[in-house]
C-alpha cells in the first residue's frame, strides 16, 4: 500500500481534530480540502477535481464519498475503510448521496463543520449541496482546523521536507551548466525535473516558473519558450516535492555583464534574505518577517518594485499550487513556533528599467532559530 505515514501517526492526526471539533461543539467535518484527507488518512489522488466528501465525525468514524475512479485509489493509499462510491448518470446528483449518508451516520439535526475554503467545492458544487443540505443539518466554516493542525510538522514530515529541499537543489544544478547564451529555456525546466523525478520526487503543486528577458519580472508561469540571448536575465522559481511536501527556491542568473541595477537589486535581495532568516524563531509574529524585508527594500530604494509578501508556509499541497498557510505579510499575527516551515523569497521588479533580481530558499524554524534547508549558494548567478 501507498501510505507513507505510520497508522499511529494518521490516528493521532485524526484524534487531534476530533478533539477539536468536540472542543468547538462540531458532530463532525465535511472534508473538502485533498491536503486534509491525505493529512488525515493517507489519501492520494487528483479526483478532488470532482465532487467528493470525507466525513470525519467527532468521535473518530469516518467514510470516503467519491468516484468510481477512485475506489481502488483510496483503498490503496489510504487508511479508509468504509468507501462509498457515487455513479455518474444524468438524473444522478451526488449532494444527494452524501445527504442519504450524513443521514445514514446520524448527522440530521446536528452541527457540522465545512471546508469552505477548498478546490474540490466548486460554486457550482456548492450551490447544488447548499439546495440539498438545508434544514438538514447546521453548517459551521471549519477550514482552519485541519489547517492549522498541518502548519507544524511531524519528524516524519520534516524528513519528507528535507529530501524535497535536496530534490530543489538538485535541479538548481541540473540547470546550472545549461544557463548560457544561446540555451533553450525547454530544455532547462527539463533539466530540473528530470533531477527530480529521478531523485524520486513528485509533481510539486504547480508549475516551476521560467521567464528570461522581460519575462524575468513575472512571477506566474506561461506558455512558450525562447532561446537566452548574449546580454540577458533569466528567472526560475520551482520547487523540489517528495511525498507531496514541498521545498521552493528562486533565482535570478544574470547572462552577460551585469549592470549597476542587477548589482544592487542583489545585494539588497541577499541582505534581505539574510536578515529575515534572524527575525524567523519561536515567539516572533510572522508579519514581522515581512516588516524584516520592507525595512531593508525600502530603505535600498525598491518600495515600489517589491511585493506586498515575502513567503509563505510550505507543506503537502496539491495542484493548482504549492503555496500553503499561512503568508507572510505585514500584520500577521500568527506566533511562529517550531517545525514550521517556509519559503522565503525576495522579489524585485523593476517595470521602469526591465531589471529583476530573485532569490529564495526553504527554512524550518528550530527551538533556536532557523535552519536553511538549501545547500545552494547564494552567490549571484552570473553566467558570461
Amino acid at each position: 500500500m501507498a501510505i507513507h505515514f505510520s497508522e499511529i501517526e494518521l490516528q493521532q492526526r485524526r484524534d487531534r481534530a476530533c478533539e477539536e471539533l468536540q472542543r468547538r461543539g462540531l458532530d463532525g467535518l465535511l472534508c473538502f480540502r485533498q491536503e486534509t484527507d491525505f493529512y488525515l488518512t493517507g489519501y492520494d489522488t487528483f479526483g478532488y477535481c470532482f465532487f467528493q466528501c470525507l466525513l470525519l465525525c467527532s468521535d473518530g468514524r469516518m467514510v470516503l464519498l467519491t468516484r468510481a475512479p477512485d475506489l481502488r485509489q483510496a483503498q490503496n493509499t489510504s487508511v479508509i475503510k468504509d468507501i462509498r462510491i457515487w455513479v455518474d448518470g444524468a438524473e444522478n446528483t451526488p449532494s444527494q448521496q452524501l445527504i442519504e449518508l450524513l443521514d445514514e451516520f446520524g448527522c440530521r439535526g446536528k452541527k457540522l463543520g465545512i471546508e469552505y475554503d477548498a478546490y474540490g467545492l466548486r460554486a457550482s458544487v456548492w450551490r447544488q449541496l447548499e439546495a440539498e443540505i438545508s434544514g438538514f443539518c447546521e453548517l459551521e466554516d471549519a477550514s482552519d482546523l485541519v489547517t492549522e493542525h498541518r502548519v507544524i510538522k511531524s519528524d516524519a514530515e520534516i524528513e519528507y521536507v528535507k529530501r524535497a529541499a535536496e530534490l530543489a537543489d538538485d535541479a538548481l544544478d541540473a540547470a546550472l551548466p545549461l544557463i548560457k547564451p544561446g540555451a533553450w529555456e525547454g530544455d532547462i525546466l527539463g533539466a530540473m525535473h528530470q533531477a527530480i523525478f529521478a531523485g524520486g520526487g513528485d509533481y510539486s503543486g504547480n508549475e516551476f516558473i521560467i521567464g528570461a528577458g522581460d519575462d524575468a519580472l513575472l512571477c506566474r508561469y506561461f506558455s512558450g519558450r525562447k532561446h537566452l540571448v548574449e546580454q540577458d536575465q533569466l528567472t526560475l522559481e520551482w520547487a523540489g516535492a517528495y511525498r507531496h511536501y514541498h521545498a521552493a527556491m528562486m533565482r535570478t542568473a544574470i547572462i552577460g555583464e551585469p549592470d549597476a541595477e542587477h548589482l544592487r537589486m542583489y545585494q539588497l535581495a541577499h541582505e534581505a534574505l539574510l536578515a529575515c532568516e534572524q527575525t524567523l524563531k519561536p515567539g516572533v509574529a510572522v508579519g514581522e518577517v515581512f516588516d524584516t524585508h520592507a525595512r531593508v527594500a525600502d530603505a535600498g530604494g525598491l518600495k515600489s518594485h517589491r511585493l506586498n509578501a515575502c513567503g509563505y508556509s510550505l507543506g503537502t499541497t496539491y495542484t493548482p499550487t504549492w503555496m500553503d498557510w499561512p503568508m507572510l505579510y505585514h500584520g500577521n499575527a500568527l506566533i511562529a513556533q517550531p517545525n514550521m516551515i517556509f519559503f522565503m523569497h525576495m522579489i524585485f521588479a523593476n517595470s521602469d528599467n526591465q531589471r529583476a533580481m530573485t532569490m529564495g530558499h526553504t527554512v524550518r524554524v528550530t527551538e533556536q532559530g532557523c535552519e536553511r534547508l538549501s545547500r545552494s549558494s547564494l552567490d549571484m548567478i552570473v553566467v558570461d
